[in-house]
C-alpha cells in the first residue's frame, strides 16, 4: 500500500513537457540560479554523455568544453530547478555511455548528426 502512495506522489512530480532525448544529443538546459535575493536563468549547452535512473530519479550528464577545459554537470531531469531542456542537435552514436569523449579533443570529439 505504501508503494502505491509513493508512486502517486512521484507521478505528480514528473515533468510532461520533456523532449525526446538520447545519449549523443546536444542539449540546452535552462537552470534556475539564485544569487543573493535574485533569481535568474542560466543556459548550459553540451552533449549528453550519460543517462541514469528512471522516473523521478532520472539524471543526465552533460559535457561541454569551455576555454579548453571539459566541464560536466549532472542534471536531475525532473527537478523544479530545471526550467527547460531543448534538443539542439540529434547525435548518431553506437554507445550507451560516451565517456571516451573525455580523452578526445577538437575534431576527434565530434559526433555525427542523425539525418
Amino acid at each position: 500500500m505504501s508503494q502505491k502512495i509513493i508512486e502517486d506522489i512521484n507521478k505528480d512530480a514528473l515533468k510532461k513537457d520533456l523532449p525526446e532525448m538520447n545519449v549523443g544529443d546536444t542539449v540546452r538546459v535552462a537552470v534556475r540560479i539564485v544569487e543573493g535575493g535574485k533569481e535568474r536563468i542560466q543556459n548550459y549547452e553540451g552533449v549528453i554523455i550519460r543517462e541514469k535512473g528512471s522516473g523521478i530519479t532520472k539524471t543526465i550528464t552533460v559535457r561541454k568544453v569551455f576555454k579548453g577545459v571539459g566541464v560536466e554537470r549532472i542534471f536531475p531531469v525532473h527537478s523544479p530547478k530545471i526550467e527547460s531542456i531543448k534538443v539542439v542537435r540529434k547525435g548518431d552514436v553506437r554507445r550507451a555511455k560516451l565517456y571516451y569523449l573525455r580523452d578526445r579533443q577538437g575534431k576527434a570529439a565530434r559526433i555525427k548528426e542523425k539525418m
